[in-house]
């Protein structure tokens, strides 16, 4: 027999170093690509080279990076003293005594998993506002050169995010084991707060970056592009360094706080629910089965980064796009054997979970599970997940007929264009959905909720795989801006095009990715505050239930409102800022005046920091008002609502958005009468519609589902104390 507590203190650790190695040698081999021109590449670099300057284009592309970084930096360090101050008061709610049960370790692991999806966010954010001028100066020499240096900073972000966050939350648990020691249900109940400070952490991150980032993007299109007729990223433009800065807040460690809420969330529920198995708490290996998977991940994404780093070289534009969804592909195909063969080693032949329902008589549920239902359930969700990647891709890359359809509608105005890109945003739900339904039927009908859980921790096993292809796409696209900005030339210029529309589509793919990993991840914590609070079932023919099911499917749009709007709030006041400098600033359309770039900077941060309150307020205080007050069967009801209206509204928004912006790449690359036609000024205004949906609205409903099912989880036991005096009363 196999020593399974041995080897988990061994494979958990090991994996997050190796993936904390990897991420530090990239971080090393970016170091060494030097901005400025040596001896050795002065005249065979820069396109044009004897009309340019070279050290006066190094010096641009410092300036331009330093900007960048000084804008992206100052934005975090703001909301990082709102986030630290909302942590700080939160976390000491929750040690309030007689309120939860075992709340001071709560109110710890809360604090702990805020401040690790801070740092993650921090080290991507940083990485990649570093590895963005370095892929244009790589762009100078080679298609290839450039896409290795934003692959590699990619990898950065996706393997020092998962790595950290694993190695933190198995110290964390290792910690409360001391204290609690046999008592799985009482520590895993609290160690659940790390889920919760990881996704509080992720909501303001997303919200926050996301009005930041289109607040920047409408001004820099409306004024600069439609009125001004000036290029993308055109340094004449006011907001282009708020737009860069935008992409790095916004969907670097916006997107990188939002995953790793959907890892320590999936992780957490697993656990909470495996704690009502004798046969798991009976071996150290089998109850901490959820990290050891994640840990395999780790290795399974090593071994997949090296066929896009160094196995295959890419020489042409076309290869770009195939090698990032190979990246899906390999890791997916990798990881089938490897969950397999962990879910042999680390689970019982077969466990049983007894949940008690709640009922006068003291009725239990009981299901069992083997081990190879569990290798299903993952292999589920793994295979969901790329199947929604690849659907995702056909529906927002321009490469396919739905994205080009939208394209040709723009050649009869922009009212077209938006009634054929909310079509297929609205068609684009049809089979996400359908994989979902099926991994949920399949997962709960074999292991029940942790079935599910094991679903959303399958789809997020290669992880650090997803978090580099996304990550690319912001990197990609700053080195166009820059690129753009410094003069590097037409040729440069074209290269990073190629690496910006590769980068758009795996955003998109990213975006639908955290999406379907939220609904599972939703529904796994659902199914743990539903186990932990003794609800057993929940019957939609109750009033009570079925009142709080209708509230909570029109939470998302009520979030939705608020955040568009405050997109819309903020880029008013960008916009008019950008018409003033046009017109005031003498000089600057012929190029011989610099714009304000630093006011357009503090515009988005202050509107941002100001408008991501209210949604925020929205998400966090929901589920305690409708649980304390209505009970805990009512707020069950909600949880369920806004999971299953909350889904469908960001796939549909996210795909909108990507359709709309992907047509205008479309016309842009010289198709349906090109840059500056009727048809491109339609596409643009397409564009700046689709931007909230898709970077602000859209993703941030992810965290709104899992958010508010987290919270339920970790308040649950001073819910199904305290709560539902109105109704009683009633």
């Amino acid at each position: 027999m196999y020593d399974l507590e041995s080897l988990a203190h061994v494979a958990i650790p090991g994996a997050a170093a190796v993936g904390l190695g990897l991420a530090a040698l990239y971080t090393y081999h970016t170091s060494q690509i030097s901005i400025k021109p040596s001896p050795h590449d002065t005249m065979k670099t820069y396109d044009r080279e004897d009309q340019v300057d070279h050290a006066a284009v190094a010096q641009k592309l410092e300036d331009i990076s330093s900007a960048i970084e000084e804008g992206a930096v100052s934005f975090l360090k703001a909301e990082y003293k709102y986030i630290s101050a909302f942590m700080t008061v939160f976390a000491l709610l929750m040690c309030i005594p007689g309120f939860l049960e075992n709340g001071v370790y709560a109110g710890v692991a809360f604090f702990v998993g805020g401040l690790t999806s801070l740092t993650c966010g921090y080290i991507g954010m940083r990485i990649a506002v570093y590895a963005n001028v370095r892929t244009a100066k790589q762009a100078t020499i080679g298609i290839g050169e450039a896409f290795v240096c934003a692959v590699k900073a990619g990898c950065v972000m996706g393997f020092a995010l998962v790595s950290i966050g694993l190695l933190v939350l198995y110290a964390l648990i290792l910690v409360y084991r001391n204290h609690f020691q046999e008592d799985h249900q009482a520590m895993f109940e609290v160690v659940a707060g790390y889920g919760l400070g990881g996704s509080a952490i992720a909501l303001f991150g997303r919200v926050g970056g996301g009005i930041y980032t289109k607040a920047a993007d409408v001004g820099a299109d409306l004024v600069g592009k439609v009125e001004q007729g000036i290029p993308e990223d055109d340094p004449r433009n006011p907001a282009v360094i708020a737009d860069n800065v935008g992409d790095n807040v916004g969907d670097i460690a916006g997107m990188g706080a939002d995953l790793f809420g959907s890892f320590a969330e999936s992780t957490c529920a697993a656990l909470v629910i495996a704690s009502y198995s004798q046969e798991l708490c009976s071996n150290w290996g089998s109850i901490v089965f959820p990290l050891v998977l994640s840990a395999a991940g780790i290795l399974v994404c090593f071994v997949t980064q090296f066929f896009a780093t160094t196995f295959f070289v890419i020489d042409k534009i076309e290869d770009i796009q195939k090698s990032l969804k190979n990246q899906l592909l390999i890791s997916t195909v990798l990881m089938t054997p490897v969950a397999v063969f962990v879910c042999w080693l680390y689970l019982p032949a077969t466990f049983v979970f007894e949940i008690k329902t709640g009922s006068e008589t003291g009725d239990v549920i009981r299901i069992t599970a083997k081990w190879w239902y569990s290798a299903v359930c993952i292999l589920m969700g793994l295979w969901s997940g790329l199947f929604i990647g690849l659907v995702t891709e056909y529906y927002t890359s321009h490469s396919y007929k739905p994205v080009r359809d939208v394209a040709h509608a723009c050649q009869t105005g922009a009212a077209t264009n938006i009634i054929y890109g909310l079509a297929l945003g609205y068609q684009s739900n049809i089979i996400p959905v359908v994989c979902l339904a099926a991994t949920i039927y399949v997962c709960h009908m074999l292991a029940g909720m942790y079935g599910i859980a094991l679903g959303a921790l399958g789809m997020l096993s290669t992880l650090s795989i997803g978090l580099t292809i996304d990550a690319y796409g912001p990197i990609s696209d700053n080195a166009g801006g820059i690129a753009e900005m410094a003069g590097l030339g037409e040729d440069v210029r074209k290269r990073t095009d190629a690496l910006d529309a590769a980068g758009n589509t795996t955003a998109a793919i990213g975006k639908g990715f955290a999406i379907g990993s939220a609904a599972l991840v939703s529904l796994a914590l659902f199914g743990a505050f539903v186990t932990r609070s003794e609800i057993g079932l929940v019957n939609l023919m109750s009033p009570l239930v079925f009142a709080g099911l209708l509230f909570g499917s029109m939470l998302p749009y009520a979030f939705s409102a608020l955040t568009m709007k405050s997109v819309g709030l903020a880029a008013l006041a960008m916009v008019a800022e950008v018409r003033r400098q046009f017109h005031e600033i003498r000089g600057l359309m012929d190029g011989t005046a610099k714009p304000d770039y630093a006011r357009c900077v503090s515009i988005s941060t202050d509107a941002s920091l100001r408008e991501m309150m209210l949604p925020g307020a929205q998400v966090i205080f929901t589920p305690l008002i409708v649980g304390f007050v209505f009970g805990k069967t009512a707020l069950a009801g909600v949880l369920a609502g806004a999971l299953v209206s909350g889904v469908q509204m960001a796939i549909s928004m996210s795909n909108t958005g990507g359709a709309w912006d992907n047509a205008k790449k479309f016309i842009e690359s010289g198709q349906l009468g090109g840059k500056h036609s009727a048809s491109h000024a339609a596409a643009v205004i397409g564009d700046t519609v689709g931007d909230p949906m898709k970077d602000t609205s859209g993703p941030s409903l992810n965290i709104l589902i899992k958010l508010m099912a987290i919270i339920s989880l970790v308040f649950a036991g001073a819910i199904d104390k305290y709560g539902g005096f109105l109704w009683k009363w009633l």
